[in-house]
């Protein structure tokens, strides 16, 4: 069974950057697409990007894009998010989920997810 772990969450200022990885356990790695979705609190859970089995396909929000960047490793069957020039609106949890099938911005074609990342950004 799958298992995915999110680290790296933290508090930080605007403007700042920060990375987040999710370690993939239970399967084979390479055979799933990543994704990276967010909440904050009352909120809709949101898509913030995406990275294909192989990694040389990704997709991003328009929120994000430019700022945010998706990678993969997987030998070490992890996926990164990193994000730069953060922004206020940035706060919310962050999840890492997978799909056999393609990259979706819909949370509901996602099967597996991790337990979530607080990222927490002032102003």
């Amino acid at each position: 069974q799958v298992q995915l772990v999110e680290s790296g969450g933290g508090l930080v200022q605007a403007g700042d950057s920060l990375r987040l990885s999710c370690a993939h356990s239970g399967s084979t790695f390479s055979l799933y697409n990543m994704a990276w979705f967010r909440q904050a609190p009352g909120k809709e859970r949101e898509f913030v990007g995406g990275i294909s089995w192989r990694g040389k396909s990704t997709n991003y929000a328009d929120s994000v894009k430019g700022r945010f960047t998706i990678s993969r490793d997987n030998a070490k069957n992890t996926v990164s998010l990193q994000m730069n020039s953060l922004k206020p609106e940035d706060t919310a949890v962050y999840y890492c989920a997978a799909d056999r099938w393609r990259i979706s911005s819909s949370s509901l074609e996602y099967a597996y997810w991790g337990q979530g990342t607080q990222v927490t950004v002032s102003s």
